[in-house]
């Protein structure tokens, strides 16, 4: 629907029937400007959420991504973007258990080239996502919020006055015919200043280009960077096997059994064999006596705000998500897309997915 008639409001179109006389029609250039201009703003608006969701597809993250401050990018204030690449927590695991199998390990020293390798990716990564964000995301967001607004408040102002003269117009005759060419003046003023700004958009449509170009450019720079740490890694694993084969392999040797004389049991009651006397925990003594321990009773949130109830154990991998256990009773108080809710349980907030809830009262539209 083109934006001028979206926003029409019922009554007037109403009056407008019932008067009887036709209402002043736009021409097919401005309807046609109009159009394009609706489905440039629908294709801004759904670009710029799937190139978050491409960046970060988990929640959290991307949560984080939408209110990351690019004017600190530039000025060299922050290095990252704060919050944890996948990549990095991949080499952060693998470095730690490299060190801990040791020097003497084949797979720990291959796990510590890995780990570095991974953490170096993550470091590419953050630079990905700063520099689409600067050069891309944040030009198509300005789009929205600067120009396409301006260009929603001209033509909902050309609505307003084509109206206005309409209304004289059927009245003509019964108002001063200076009245009327004012509100002739008007609509034809906001037409022209409506006609301008959508002029203006369609026309410096290459700017959209220029910063797809910038996204494609960025996405490039990061994946020749990870061909060549991939590169890199992958010739020193090779090294590593081509060196392991090569060395002589060390057969095991077990140590010569030390003989052990069980010799014969000392029998003290009269030659008959004692079983050992059980051992007595502190644990086992009194678990007979207790009552099996109960489960501490779940926080139910009135049934009038919204809430879910875990169907499945959810634990959570990535910072800002909420973990539960099957049955807990969750308050939902966003939803982050169709996979994804936010919500709280025990004070805590975080993120998790649908699939692991069933919705007892839905989150208002």
């Amino acid at each position: 629907m083109p934006l001028h008639a979206s926003l029409l409001l019922p009554k007037q179109l109403v009056s407008e029937k019932v008067g009887g006389a036709e209402g002043t029609k736009l021409d097919d250039d401005f309807k046609e400007m109009e159009k394009k201009v609706d489905v440039t703003s629908k294709a801004v608006a759904e670009v710029l959420v799937r190139t978050i969701e491409y960046l970060q597809p988990n929640p959290a993250s991307r949560a984080k991504l939408t209110m990351l401050n690019t004017v600190s990018k530039i000025r060299g204030q922050v290095k990252n973007p704060g919050y944890p690449q996948s990549e990095g927590l991949l080499g952060e695991c693998m470095v730690r258990h490299g060190k801990e199998l040791g020097g003497e390990s084949n797979f720990g020293d291959a796990l510590l080239d890995a780990g570095e390798s991974m953490k170096r990716l993550a470091e590419v990564k953050d630079s990905l996502d700063i520099e689409v964000k600067q050069n891309f995301i944040d030009p198509l967001q300005n789009l929205c919020d600067k120009d396409l607004k301006e260009i929603q408040h001209h033509l909902k102002k050309l609505e307003g006055r084509r109206l206005d003269f309409d209304y004289k117009k059927k009245r003509q005759g019964k108002i001063p015919d200076e009245e009327l060419r004012q509100a002739l003046e008007k609509f034809e003023e906001s037409k022209e200043v409506a006609e301008t700004s959508m002029h203006n958009l369609l026309e410096t449509d290459i700017e959209q280009v220029s910063q797809l170009s910038a996204l494609v450019d960025a996405q490039l720079d990061y994946h020749r960077q990870a061909v060549q740490i991939l590169e890199e890694l992958a010739d020193k694993l090779k090294r590593r096997v081509r060196e392991a084969s090569s060395r002589p392999r060390r057969e095991f040797k077990p140590r010569p059994r030390e003989p052990f004389d069980l010799g014969e049991p000392e029998q003290p009651n009269g030659g008959f064999p004692c079983a050992p006397a059980p051992k007595i925990t502190a644990s086992s003594s009194f678990r007979s006596a207790d009552k099996p321990a109960r489960t501490p009773s779940r926080s139910m949130p009135p049934l009038d705000q919204p809430s879910c109830k875990a169907l499945y154990d959810f634990e959570p991998e990535n910072d800002g998500e909420l973990g539960f256990r099957e049955g807990d009773l969750i308050t939902l108080t966003n939803q982050i897309d169709e996979n994804w809710y936010e919500g709280m349980l025990h004070g805590q907030s975080g993120f998790f997915p649908l699939s692991y809830v069933q919705v007892l009262v839905p989150l208002p539209q």
